[in-house]
């Protein structure tokens, strides 16, 4: 192998340009560091992307989860269903709370929830045991949220689609139209992530998407502290123009001014990055498509977004402490939840969702991001199958 990387490969990267610094050190420049006009015109122009009527920008993609948890009014003794395979927040924000979780198994080919477990679920309790579903789009590929919406009003649930693996990305509808993750034709709320491995990234920060505009004012109240100054929605006579209302208990989950100047830089490249993630996806598909041993997860998926490119192989930690040794770093993704000890603590265990734990035993995210070489590709593929000859050896 006469190729060596000139930098470590780990499994997804940011990507700053000159374009995005300048557009920070603009930001930096200007009037409002926080609550300026940025903030409002990244949530316009994101809203836009990906098809909703109204986004509101947030700290992070957990503050994003929590503020549409408490929209919707979860409260203690209230259940929600959402998959074990995903990132902790996406339970965590009912536990916030005082919600109960309950989870349903993934679809082992897809690595989403499977509907029809969630189903089972449903039927097998009372009309309104459940109150909610947090569906979530696993490594880049969405969720069909039209069926997942039907499910709901069949049993009078709400939808909170995390989308945080996959702006860009859509599915397939009945009608054969695509429909786009976080466009809240079927969700009624839905939340990003910008995070650095993640499609656009301001540092951190999230946002929020949905087509209710009742549910659009009520979170700008709940990110600044339950506070209103909006006229239409004051209770009292204003005592001058400095008065405004807290009106109930909300959170600081601004997102500043300079961070939504490097997401809106982000964005006018976000489809370029979009369509690298999916050409190498592509070349990865190719290279693995005859290798024993290996299995890609959900190959070759119309509308995937490719935030994660997941193998799974039977000696997954063996995979992983050999390409560490070739600077290249993936990751797992992710430790089922109901396996973290602050679940188990609440009476999950081992053995519950069982194909979630069988994915979990053997996959591995590797390189994925727009700046990834096809030489570096290439070294990574190569490395990957001189572990596999050298363990058939």
């Amino acid at each position: 192998m006469s190729f060596e990387p000139t930098r470590p490969l780990p499994y997804g990267r940011q990507h700053i340009t000159d374009a995005d610094i300048a557009a920070v050190t603009a930001a930096l420049h200007a009037d409002y560091l926080t609550q300026g006009p940025t903030v409002a015109e990244f949530e316009k122009q994101f809203a836009a992307y990906v098809g909703a009527r109204y986004a509101v920008a947030v700290s992070n993609g957990t503050a994003a989860l929590h503020l549409c948890a408490l929209a919707l009014n979860v409260q203690p003794g209230q259940r929600v269903i959402t998959t074990p395979l995903t990132f902790s927040a996406s339970a965590n924000c009912v536990r916030y709370c005082g919600g109960e979780v309950h989870f349903a198994d993934i679809d082992p080919a897809t690595g989403l929830i499977d509907l029809g477990k969630v189903r089972e679920i449903l039927e097998a309790h009372p009309q309104g045991h459940f109150t909610g579903l947090i569906p979530v789009d696993f490594a880049g590929l969405a969720v069909n949220l039209e069926e997942a919406r039907q499910l709901a009003d069949e049993f009078g649930l709400w939808i909170i689609e995390d989308s945080c693996h996959a702006p860009g990305g859509f599915f397939i509808d009945s009608k054969g139209q695509e429909q786009r993750c976080g466009n809240g034709n079927f969700a009624d709320l839905a939340i990003f992530s910008f995070h650095p491995v993640k499609h656009i990234a301001t540092g951190e920060g999230g946002m929020i998407t949905t087509n209710s505009e009742a549910l659009f004012h009520h979170l700008l109240r709940l990110r600044t502290h339950g506070i209103t100054r909006d006229p239409a929605d004051l209770r009292r006579a204003p005592d001058g123009g400095w008065y405004m209302e807290m009106q109930e208990l909300g959170y600081n989950y601004r997102l500043p001014d300079f961070n939504c100047a490097l997401g809106l830089s982000q964005l006018v490249r976000a489809d370029e990055g979009l369509a690298r993630r999916r050409q190498l996806a592509a070349q990865y598909d190719a290279a693995f498509a005859q290798v024993p041993g290996l299995t890609v997860l959900a190959p070759s998926r119309p509308g995937h977004a490719y935030h994660l490119y997941v193998i799974e192989i039977a000696d997954r930690k063996g995979l992983y402490d050999f390409l560490k040794t070739k600077q290249i770093f993936t990751q797992v993704h992710y430790i089922p939840v109901h396996r973290m000890p602050y679940y188990e603590d609440l009476g999950w265990k081992a053995g519950d969702f069982p194909l979630a734990e069988t994915y979990y035993a053997h996959c591995l995210s590797i390189p994925l991001f727009p700046t990834l070489t096809d030489e570096e590709q290439a070294y990574v593929v190569a490395c990957i199958k001189d572990f596999l000859m050298r363990n058939e050896e």
